[in-house]
Parts: structure tokens; sequence; C-alpha cells
């Protein structure tokens, strides 16, 4: 899909609250609240926008690690372990990667006995050959919000 300079402005409003009304929108980027609802309709059907959530504080919410896991899988069976990995309540992001690993995992757990569980329910797994786990220690910049 084209985007054109109204389309950016309206996402950017969007992004910055997604519970703008059309109208708070259609003010400040300067059209009416018609071409607003139907490039917004317009994005949702085409898939750019795939739908409105919040963004939480996950160490408020006790998430204290975050976990960076480079896995390596064998006999040509990635996309299946990927989609098995994907299923984990606590995964964030799964994602095909290029050198040494075959795939990257971002997961984030309360406590270190969970992110134990989870590294041992992930070596588990019938085609994993090994793992490799970073702990975050700060996190500088999260924000997939981008345009």
């Amino acid at each position: 899909m084209d985007l054109n300079g109204t389309d950016i402005k309206i996402l950017h409003d969007l992004l910055k609250d997604a519970r703008f009304s059309s109208r708070q929108i259609a003010k400040n980027v300067g059209v009416s609240v018609g071409t607003v609802l139907s490039r917004i309709k317009k994005m949702e059907d085409e898939g750019l926008i795939k739908g409105y959530s919040v963004i939480l504080d996950h160490e408020k919410l006790g998430y204290q690690l975050t976990v960076v896991t480079e896995i390596t899988v064998s006999k040509g069976r990635l996309v299946e372990t990927e989609k098995e990995i994907a299923k984990i309540p606590n995964v964030c992001g799964v994602y095909d990667v290029t050198g040494l690993t075959d795939a990257i995992i971002i997961a984030k757990f309360k406590s270190r006995e969970e992110l134990g569980v989870f590294t041992k329910n992930i070596l588990a797994l019938p085609y994993i050959e090994r793992t490799n786990t970073h702990v975050v220690i700060t996190t500088v910049k999260e924000n997939f919000q981008l345009l």
C-alpha cells in the first residue's frame, strides 16, 4: 500500500493515542472526518493496521527479567520449532536471523525460576541443538512503534 502524507499523519496520531476520535484526528491532520474514516478503513482492509492495543509497562506488572535467546535448530525443523516457541505466553518475539544461530527469541519473566523453567522447556524441544541466553541488564529503549 502506498501511503501519502495524510495517511502518515493519521498513523502518527493513532500511534500517539489510538483512543483519539476520528474528529480529533481530522482536526490534527487538517482533513474531514470522512477522509480519516475512509483512510483508516483502507489501511485496516490492506492489513497495514492489524489491530489496536495498549502499551503496558511490563516491569510494573512484575516482569523484571527480559531475555534474548539464540537458538540453533537441527534437521530443517526451524519453522515448526518457532511455531511451538511462539505459543509460550512469556515469548514476546520470535525472529529468523542470519548468522551463527537460526532464530532469536525475546521473552519476559517475573523470576529466575520462570526463566529456568522456560530454558529447560526450550532445550527439551525435539530439534533444539543449543541455546544461548542473554539477560538484559538495562532497557534503554523498547518501542516497536515505527513510522
